[in-house]
Order: C-alpha cells, then structure tokens, then sequence
C-alpha cells in the first residue's frame, strides 16, 4: 500500500500573547490556533478545508510547512518528518510544496517584474538552470496560465486581481512541485474570475499530478474542487469526510449548520429552506470551552459535552461529536 503523501498528527500552532502592562516574569498566555489535528492526504487528491474565520485555517496551512512554529508530526511521502528537519534540509522539501495567498497583489513584490516574480523560485530551487532555461520556463508557465508574453516586464500594479493571482500560481507551480497549498486563493475575486481561478487549478492538478489543500469559506467553492473536506472550528477538526457523503449527509451539527447557510440558487427553494441556527459569538481561542469547544453554541449540548473533548476517529467518515447524526426537528429554525 502506498503511504500518503502527507500525513499529519497532532498538528499543534500555538502563539504566545503578551497584554500591556505585563511584567517581564509574567507569562504570556496561550493561543492555540491549531489543536490537534490529525490527517492523511493521498497522492492526488485535494482536501478542502472550511471553516469560520478565526478557526485556524490558515494557521493549520502555515504550520504544516514551518511558517509559524508548530509541533506534532507532519510526515512527507511517510518518512520523512517535516517539523524535525534541519534548515537546509528543509530547503530541499521546499521545492515540492508550494503555496497560493489569499491577497493576490499583497503577495507579489511590487518592486519585481512578472518574469522576474515567476523565475525567482527557479534562481533559488534550481541554479542549474542557465539564464535561458529560466525564461523558457517562465514563458511556458506564462502561457500555460493564461498570461500574454507581452506582459513579462510588467509589474505588480498593472494587473487586475485575477491576473495576479495567476501570477501567483505561475510562480508557486513552475518548480513542479508535488504539493500544493491554496490559502483562499479565490475569496477576493469576482464569482466569474473564481470560477476561472478555480478550472485552471483543477486543470494542472491533472496535467502536473498535483496533491492539493484548498482552504476556503465558502462551502461551494469547496465543493467544486475536493476530493475530501475537512471542518474545523476553533482549532480542532468537526468533521472530515469525503464531500458526496459530508455535503448529503453531514453528520456534526456545526457542518449541518454551515451547509444549512449555503444559498440556493433557487428563489422558490431558497425561501423554503430550513436553517440550522448557530448561536452567539465564535469564542477566543484564548480561552476556549472546555471540553467540546463548539458546545457553547451547539443545539445538541449537553453535561457530557462539558467534560469530554470527542475524538474523530480512524473511519472514512471522521465526526468529533459526543452524539452525531442526522439533523433534528428540533435544530431547525
């Protein structure tokens, strides 16, 4: 059986959070922005990960490649343990995953070219590669994201947001990596460029045999382009599955909630959809709920919640609730 390309355990960001006034001895307080969590992500496949602002999302994506301290195991292609890697060591993993950001013009440099932006990862991944091979490549890329030839010596400014994040995925996909991470690569376009955004992806997934994890808030984004997709609220995985069974029958109320949300495109439909209501504020991570930490607005909650952290377990199906299953009359609104 062939191992997973990525399999994490226990993945743990956590981020000290100092108050004014704080005397030097005081210690910081802790923000636990990723809390355990475990998952296996196959050669090929994309896992979508969803979830409120604020549930860790983006924490979870930088700390599976070291960009803000992180702790558990995060295994490459099953041996290799990305969070122990040296420095240089890890320079060389870093060739085979690359990442999308969610500002497409916060994350080019404004003082680089286009060509300059898309070779720069081929100057420090691959120095064999003379001055021609470089612009060859850039030009290949370019066309192969729909970037006119015209535009290599243009900069940063001169572009519209959809240009510029093809820009970004031009620059992260033309080392080839093996891994790519999309950090809400779509959530500050228009819906028409998304859904071009979104087809170009799917499109060098199959052409380049890309692993993907696209994070995203919108479940139907989401939907469009996962094999898998995972829930996380306040730093802990809800629920995982793959998206037919999660999107037709979720199982965790916080997912059912999330999915109850989602507009219809249908005026008739739309107005005769139930909503699951999910009450209050997200809490601060600073001080999550014990136990459960969605039971402070869960319609199901009850004593055991307060005293028990669920587990997901190991099926295909994961749900980290106490009393899962389908939703009730009484969730409704």
């Amino acid at each position: 059986m062939t191992a997973p390309l990525l399999s994490v355990r226990d993945l743990r960001v956590t981020f000290p959070i100092s108050r004014a006034g704080d005397m030097p001895w005081t210690p910081p307080r802790l923000l636990h922005a990723v809390n355990g969590v475990s998952f296996d992500l196959p050669h090929g496949e994309t896992l979508g990960i969803v979830g409120e602002s604020g549930c860790g999302k983006s924490s979870l994506a930088r700390g599976l490649i070291r960009m803000v301290p992180s702790s558990g195991k995060v295994l490459w292609n099953g041996d290799t343990d990305l969070l122990g890697l040296s420095p240089r060591a890890m320079l060389k993993v870093r060739a085979q995953i690359q990442m999308v950001f969610q500002d497409p013009l916060a994350s080019l440099n404004p003082r680089m070219t286009l060509g300059q932006i898309i070779g720069e990862p081929l100057r420090t991944h691959r120095p064999d590669f003379s001055a021609k091979n470089r612009r060859q490549a850039v030009a290949a890329m370019m066309e192969r994201v729909g970037l006119l030839p015209q535009m290599i010596n243009r900069y940063p400014h001169e572009f519209s947001g959809g240009q510029c994040q093809r820009i970004g995925i031009a620059r992260a996909l033309v080392i080839k990596p093996r891994l790519l991470i999309c950090d809400e690569p779509v959530s500050a376009l228009d819906v028409s460029i998304q859904a071009q955004v979104i087809d170009l992806l799917k499109d060098l997934q199959r052409e380049m045999g890309l692993t993907m994890i696209f994070i995203a808030h919108d479940l139907s984004v989401v939907k469009t382009i996962s094999d898998r997709v995972m829930v996380l609220y306040l730093g802990r995985m809800m629920e995982m599955a793959p998206k037919h069974a999660l999107y037709a029958d979720p199982q965790h109320p916080y997912t059912q909630a999330l999915l109850s949300a989602v507009p219809i495109p249908d005026p008739v439909a739309e107005r005769a959809k139930r909503v699951i209501p999910v009450e209050g504020d997200l809490p601060s991570p600073l001080a999550p709920p014990s136990g459960c930490v969605f039971r402070t607005r869960c319609p199901r909650a009850a004593p055991a919640c307060a005293k028990e952290i669920p587990q997901a377990g190991d099926e295909a199906h994961r749900v980290a609730c106490l009393f899962p299953g389908p939703v009730r009359a009484a969730e409704r609104a």
